[in-house]
């Protein structure tokens, strides 16, 4: 699909009293997702969408709209109360193997090395014995796709900020869970490195196509990355919207500043969003 200058962007809302109904075949399933915290705050309000396998989905909003909270029931680390949730058919649950989650910061283990804390994740869910061959070269591949060769026996006092994100980015991508939840994993970096990272998780996603649900407040990145963006409204956060971002994969991030397709995709997420912006 092409659009001309100053066309609208295609987008989507979920349609009124549409009934869904969550299988494996849906990456990620939400209904009428509504969180309320102790004291009364309410984060969440009638959050609907869904996720389809292989499908790369952003969440985009103001910030404290709600946004890690759906992430956090999504993965079990947060109580479910009102709603339906599911995560390729089932309820949500801390410690599933067939979900991985890389958070803002790193969670290195300063005593371990590059090549330990990458390995770390599938130690922690292998029954204690000694990992497969191909797990060691599996994750000598990936520290290699990020960057970091040669690092392998760096612990992380000796990284950049940036090359602790890679290796986190590394360590999420050897386990093998075919769901991936990601907060803002590149947010403090600089644009150089996250750039760099995008890119890198672009071919680590083009390779594997695994579910996605990433969080950023940055719309560039969210359009390079996405196959959709779902908008959140403030909060209680629920979501406005949903705009496919129809641009051919794969991506070449460097690129998407001369396609005027990006430029009209900005646009129109960013009228989407000032208009829940209170300055």
């Amino acid at each position: 699909m092409k659009l001309d200058a100053g066309a609208t962007v295609p987008h989507t809302t979920a349609a009124a009293g549409a009934v869904w109904a969550p299988s494996a075949q849906t990456g990620i399933w939400v209904e009428n997702l509504s969180h309320r915290f102790v004291g009364g705050l309410l984060a969440v309000k009638d959050a609907k969408f869904a996720v389809t396998a292989g499908e790369f989905v952003v969440i985009v909003g103001p910030s404290g709209c709600g946004k890690t909270t759906i992430l956090n029931i999504i993965a079990g680390l947060e109580a479910q109360q009102i709603g339906s949730v599911s995560v390729a058919g089932k309820a949500p649950k801390a410690g599933r193997f067939d979900i991985a989650y890389m958070f803002a910061q790193d969670a290195l283990l300063p005593w371990r090395t590059v090549m330990g804390n990458v390995l770390f994740g599938v130690e922690v869910r292998s029954e204690g014995g000694q990992l497969p061959k191909h797990v060691y070269e599996e994750a000598r591949e990936l520290i290699a796709m990020v960057g970091l060769s040669g690092f392998e026996n760096a612990y992380p006092r000796q990284l950049s900020h940036g090359m602790r994100q890679r290796t986190a980015l590394a360590r999420t991508f050897l386990m093998p869970s075919p769901v991936l939840l990601m907060d803002e994993p590149f947010g403090a970096l600089d644009a150089h490195t996250k750039l760099m990272l995008e890119q890198g998780l672009l071919r680590l996603w083009e390779r594997d196509k695994r579910t996605v649900l990433f969080i950023t407040h940055d719309l560039a990145e969210a359009i390079a990355l996405a196959d959709k963006i779902l908008v959140c409204t403030a909060r209680p956060g629920s979501i406005k919207c949903e705009i496919p971002i129809e641009m051919e994969r794969p991506r070449n991030i460097g690129a998407l500043q001369n396609d005027a397709r990006y430029h009209d995709y900005h646009r129109r997420i960013w009228t989407e969003l000032a208009a829940e912006m209170v300055v």
